[in-house]
């Protein structure tokens, strides 16, 4: 398993629930994008739209060795695959005031390309204060720790 991206954000933004296995619609150039390892998560987020899950806002940038007839858009919306089962169970738990679906991370699975979507619950100021306090002082243990041994 070779990971493409990781979307740091989304933990500092979210509580992260629970965590999905997606595959993902892609053209060939996007794949060859991906290989050589050009992908941003970073504002990138999920929704329900006629029984199908899409991801939207993820940028992928064209493949520079692609020819001139593929100029498609970078942060074009992309399909996500799952079973049916797996996206009614997420659409109710989605249809919870505050609840999201994030993707965290992308990664190579064999030849395959899988999303890891999360369901999140939004954090408020309070929380993301909390966990750099809590960031914070763990880094200085470690440092502690470092300077003692």
């Amino acid at each position: 398993m070779k990971q493409i991206a990781y979307n740091k954000y989304a933990l500092y933004e979210y509580f992260v629930l629970e965590k999905y296995e997606a595959g993902i619609v892609l053209e060939g150039s996007e794949v060859k994008s991906l290989r050589a390892g050009n992908c941003n998560l970073k504002d990138s987020f999920c929704f329900l739209r006629g029984g199908e899950l899409t991801l939207k806002n993820m940028h992928i940038p064209v493949y520079d060795k692609a020819g001139a007839f593929n100029s498609k858009d970078s942060k074009r919306d992309r399909k996500l695959l799952m079973h049916k089962r797996e996206i009614a169970k997420l659409a109710g738990k989605i249809n919870e005031k505050g609840y999201t679906l994030v993707p965290l991370s992308l990664y190579f699975s064999g030849s395959l390309v899988k999303v890891e979507i999360a369901l999140c619950r939004g954090k408020q100021a309070y929380d993301k204060k909390r966990t750099i306090a809590e960031r914070d002082q763990k880094r200085a243990l470690d440092r502690e720790i470092k300077q003692y041994v």
